[in-house]
């Protein structure tokens, strides 16, 4: 077995089920999920109804579908992409695009292809943090470095702290903007900023941006990694690799379906690894991923549907639990009255509505777990739940 299966750690979730093992609520209302970040927003119809043609599944399941995505879908994702952050010169689809089975499994798959283990070398990503990347750099034989992200410094990690030692031993960089789960979105100097100091230590950076559509203000999307390479020039986006999925942008989770794109070298290697690794996105997938890909308008609604909830919650809550709305993204990431596992218990116990204990997405570090004393909760439900969630935490706060 790989020795370094026994350096991961129990998955958050997981670590929560046995806190919650003889939990049972005081009241017989149903329980309201806030806790997984998994969009329950209806799948847009003109998707649902593709997926119903025949031939198109037949034909689906008669084919071994290609790992590089058929020509269709990768220019689909190149124009996204193209548009979203006004590239110039455009991305090419042939070079500079890879679809992969969502960006949970591209962000893991990722580490394996590009880290060369070593005894010394790290992989630097934010805390909190989605313990993917935690588990991608163990298992690839790298150690993670944690920086924490904290109220003072916008929720952002403080890359001006990290030592020229620790930078010189990196390979690889993760970045989640907008941050799951502070919602916080680097900005285009921070970027640039990352890409000089990816230029002088030669890590690669990975940019998980699977957040950046769902955003507060209409006028002001998240800057992208890619976008922050282009207004340098740097249209080879040596080192720049950016991953996005249309699980949270399209409410579609169990499609799994997402792209990497940038630096085309590194794309290239990657789809070798990827080729042996066989993961390729299954034929029909691929067909509806091209036209979710190439429509904004159910993207639109889904922004405003969220927004409302922010709203809606927030005003709610504010007399007895005042609530920080993010930039972006869908989570609240809210101070806590009592410890933050305990307060998870007894908002079961007392309301039925789940939240993640924000200790268990972090780590402890020299400074501080910037996890501990917060939850997460993430506003996936419908609104009409989420309308009653919110009350039902009023009705029993004095209890807490």
């Amino acid at each position: 077995m790989n020795n370094n299966l026994e350096k991961l750690h129990p998955y958050p979730f997981q670590r929560f089920n046995q806190l919650l093992d003889g939990v049972t609520s005081e009241t017989n209302l149903p329980q309201i999920a806030w806790s997984m970040g998994e969009p329950k927003h209806p799948a847009p119809d003109f998707l649902v109804n593709a997926l119903t043609d025949t031939a198109l599944i037949r034909e689906g399941f008669g084919t071994y579908p290609p790992t590089k995505g058929t020509p269709a879908l990768r220019i689909a994702i190149a124009d996204f992409v193209n548009r979203r952050y006004r590239l110039e010169p455009a991305l090419d689809p042939e070079l500079n695009v890879l679809p992969v089975t969502g960006t949970r499994e591209a962000l893991f798959a990722f580490a394996q292809a590009v880290i060369e283990p070593q005894p010394d070398c790290v992989t630097v990503m934010p805390n909190p943090f989605y313990q993917i990347y935690e588990g991608a750099a163990l298992l690839a034989g790298s150690k993670p470095y944690y920086i924490n992200c904290e109220p003072g410094n916008g929720y952002q990690p403080d890359f001006d702290a990290v030592s020229e030692e620790v930078w010189q031993r990196c390979q690889l960089l993760y970045l989640c903007s907008p941050g799951n789960p502070t919602g916080a979105v680097m900005g285009i100097p921070q970027l640039q900023a990352l890409i000089a100091l990816s230029d002088e230590y030669n890590f690669i950076i990975a940019s998980d941006e699977c957040y950046s559509e769902i955003y507060m203000d209409e006028q002001n999307p998240p800057a992208g990694l890619l976008e922050a390479a282009s207004l340098l020039g740097r249209n080879d986006y040596k080192n720049c690799i950016a991953f996005n999925s249309l699980s949270k942008r399209s409410n579609l989770p169990g499609l799994r379906s997402g792209y990497v794109a940038g630096d085309a070298e590194i794309l290239q290697k990657f789809l070798l690894y990827r080729t042996y690794h066989g993961s390729a996105m299954a034929m029909h997938h691929q067909v509806l991923s091209t036209l979710a890909w190439g429509d904004e308008s159910h993207v639109i609604q889904n922004r405003q549907v969220y927004r409302d909830k922010f709203t809606l919650v927030s005003d709610i809550l504010k007399p007895v639990w005042p609530m920080e709305v993010p930039d972006a993204g869908f989570y609240f990431w809210p101070e806590t009255p009592i410890p933050d596992p305990d307060f998870a218990v007894r908002l079961i116990q007392l309301a039925n509505v789940k939240v993640l204990p924000g200790s268990y997405l972090s780590r402890a570090t020299d400074s501080g777990n910037p996890g501990t004393n917060r939850v997460r909760i993430a506003l996936v439900a419908t609104q009409s739940e989420c309308i009653e969630a919110a009350e039902r935490i009023v009705d029993c706060w004095h209890k807490l």
